[in-house]
């Protein structure tokens, strides 16, 4: 029985299902660029869900998106993500019984510690330049990161102690950094740090790990 749908943005395949992917906004909110990503997923054959942390507010300045991010609770994102996990379990479009994760920068943060808690439901995370420390023993996902060369935001020691703690918890991991990029290189609407070739290597790269990940071989 599908639940109600939470706050957010659908997109589903023509072909009416597909394995599910949660896509996690960065802090600017749910913006037309994050909805236009669900909507590339859906053409690619992926169910694609992001749920809305912002409840309708976006922000245009680094200083808005820091407030909005500040408002965030531990409590309260746990709760839109249990929400949002329920919610394309439910959809009978929704393949598979593992879900994916995209996470951007703030959603990657999001995304990593949801591998955590709510190990039994990812099977593969996506992160974009963003990491978080912690133990992965309970895991059971595959990842794949997409960094940037230099990024204010998100220093290399970070990445490589991620990377590290993947390994140690015996996670499949692959990480990717992207010469002359900066924080935000793949988001469109970031017209000072968008990398149009980075940004199409790491789109290739993360279709083809949630495909090889998410969907089963066919039978012979």
């Amino acid at each position: 029985m599908t639940i109600d749908k939470p706050e957010g943005y659908l997109a589903v395949p023509k072909t009416g299902n597909g394995a599910g992917v949660l896509v996690l906004h960065a802090w600017w909110g749910l913006n037309p660029f994050f909805q236009g990503f669900c909507r590339r997923l859906a053409r690619a054959g992926f169910v694609a869900f992001a749920p809305d942390l912002y409840h309708g507010q976006v922000a245009a300045t680094i200083p808005q998106a820091r407030q909005l991010s500040d408002n965030l609770t531990r409590e309260q994102v746990g709760k839109e993500m249990d929400a949002a996990i329920a919610y394309l379990h439910s959809l009978g479009s929704v393949t598979g019984s593992c879900l994916g994760v995209v996470g951007f920068s703030l959603g990657a943060n999001i995304a990593l510690g949801l591998s955590i808690r709510r190990s039994a439901d990812i099977g593969a995370v996506v992160c974009f330049y963003g990491t978080r420390p912690g133990d992965y023993a309970p895991a059971q996902a595959a990842y794949l990161g997409h960094f940037a060369e230099q990024d204010e935001w998100e220093p290399a020691e970070g990445v490589q102690q991620l990377e590290q703690s993947l390994r140690a918890a015996h996670r499949p991991v692959k990480f990717h950094t992207y010469p002359g990029t900066g924080h935000w290189f793949f988001e469109k609407d970031r017209l000072e740090a968008y990398h149009a070739p980075a940004a199409r290597v790491a789109w290739r790269r993360s279709l083809a790990f949630l495909r090889a990940t998410l969907t089963p071989p066919a039978k012979p």
